[in-house]
């Protein structure tokens, strides 16, 4: 099952608002990674990198803005084709009108012998 996850909102994990500029950001993200060190918090400390990641630059601040403004739609769940091997007189016999086989004769192909004379 494939599903998207609804996008965390990084000014939330940092405790910022979407107004905040880069050195607000920079010292909040600072002031968290203090708190929760990798060594002791690494999958918080986690959390926070990916939080500053997506909101460290104006290019990354803009299209994290757009992903919580709008997120990108649920993917839908796909099933396994299945496939069935087995064989029908009709899958035979479409695939020698396809080929061109229909046409054929047996008489074209196979005779009757003559037999010696004795």
């Amino acid at each position: 099952m494939t599903v998207s996850k609804p996008p965390r909102d990084p000014y939330a994990i940092l405790g910022l608002d979407r107004t905040s500029d880069e050195a607000a950001i920079k010292r909040a993200y600072f002031r968290l990674v203090r708190e929760h060190p990798p060594e002791r918090d690494p999958e918080k400390f986690q959390e926070l990198r990916a939080a500053y990641d997506q909101v460290r630059t104006a290019e990354a601040r803009s299209q994290t803005d757009l992903f919580l403004l709008q997120p990108p739609p649920l993917l839908p769940r796909r099933r396994k084709p299945s496939y069935s091997l087995d064989v029908n007189p009709t899958d035979i016999i479409t695939l020698a009108l396809e080929l061109g086989l229909a046409g054929l004769s047996i008489q074209e192909d196979f005779h009757e012998p003559e037999l010696p004379k004795q």
